[in-house]
C-alpha cells in the first residue's frame, strides 16, 4: 500500500501546533546549536529512546503531557540546552560584526581553491596509499557515484574518505553505506582509520 499525508494532515494527527520566528532566526539558532551541541542526548536526553517510553506510558498522548512527561524526568534539561544555544548566539553577534564582504570573498575561495584542492587530493592520497597496501588498483569515484557518498574504489570496493571530525559532526545530511576511511592531520601527515 502506498499513500501521501499533506501537512495539514499530518498538523491534525500530531496535534501539536508549530512555533513561527521571524525570517532567518530559526536557521541561526540552529547553527548556534550545532556548534553548541546543546541539544545532544547528554544534555537533553536521547529522544528517540525517550518518546516511545512516553507512549508506552499510558498517559493520553497530546504535546501538554509529553512536555509534563518529559520534564519530570529531565526538569533542567531544557534551561541548560537554552543556555548552551543563547551562549553560542552572543558568539555569532559578536562575530556578524567583523565580517565584510572581503572577508567573504577570502572565505569563499578558500572554501572553493584550498580546502576543495586539499580535500581531492587527500582523499586521492589516501585511496592511492592503501590500495598499495592492499596490493590492488585504485580509482576516484564519477560524479555520480560521489552523488551516493562514494569517493573511490579499491579493487571492487567503494569508500567514502572524510576526516575524522566527520564523526563527531551533529548534522549528518546523508547515511553512506560504503566502508569509510577517516583522517587525521598531524605535524607529519594524516593518521588514517580505514573501517573494514
Amino acid at each position: 500500500m502506498q499513500y501521501s499525508l499533506k501537512n495539514a494532515e499530518i498538523a491534525f494527527w500530531n496535534e501539536s501546533n508549530d512555533v513561527s520566528f521571524p525570517k532567518y532566526t530559526s536557521q541561526l539558532m540552529n547553527w548556534a546549536n550545532q556548534n553548541a551541541q546543546g541539544t545532544r542526548p547528554a544534555v537533553v536526553g536521547q529522544m528517540s529512546e525517550l518518546f516511545p517510553a512516553f507512549l508506552e506510558s499510558g498517559a493520553e498522548i497530546t504535546p501538554e503531557n509529553w512536555h509534563r512527561w518529559y520534564t519530570a524526568r529531565y526538569p533542567d534539561a531544557l534551561e541548560t540546552a537554552t543556555e548552551k544555544v543563547y551562549a553560542q548566539i552572543q558568539n555569532l553577534k559578536d562575530a556578524i560584526p567583523l565580517i565584510d564582504r572581503d572577508m567573504v570573498r577570502r572565505w569563499v575561495e578558500d572554501l572553493v581553491i584550498r580546502k576543495t584542492f586539499n580535500g581531492l587530493y587527500v582523499q586521492k592520497a589516501i585511496l592511492a596509499s592503501l590500495a598499495k597496501r592492499k596490493g590492488e588498483s585504485y580509482r576516484l569515484a564519477t560524479p555520480q557515484e560521489e552523488a551516493q557518498g562514494i569517493d573511490g574504489y579499491i579493487g571492487n570496493r567503494a569508500y567514502s574518505v572524510k576526516p575524522d571530525s566527520y564523526r563527531s559532526m551533529p548534522r549528518l545530511p546523508e547515511t553512506i553505506f560504503v566502508r569509510m576511511i577517516y583522517y587525521t592531520k598531524t605535524k607529519t601527515g594524516l593518521h588514517i582509520t580505514v573501517e573494514e
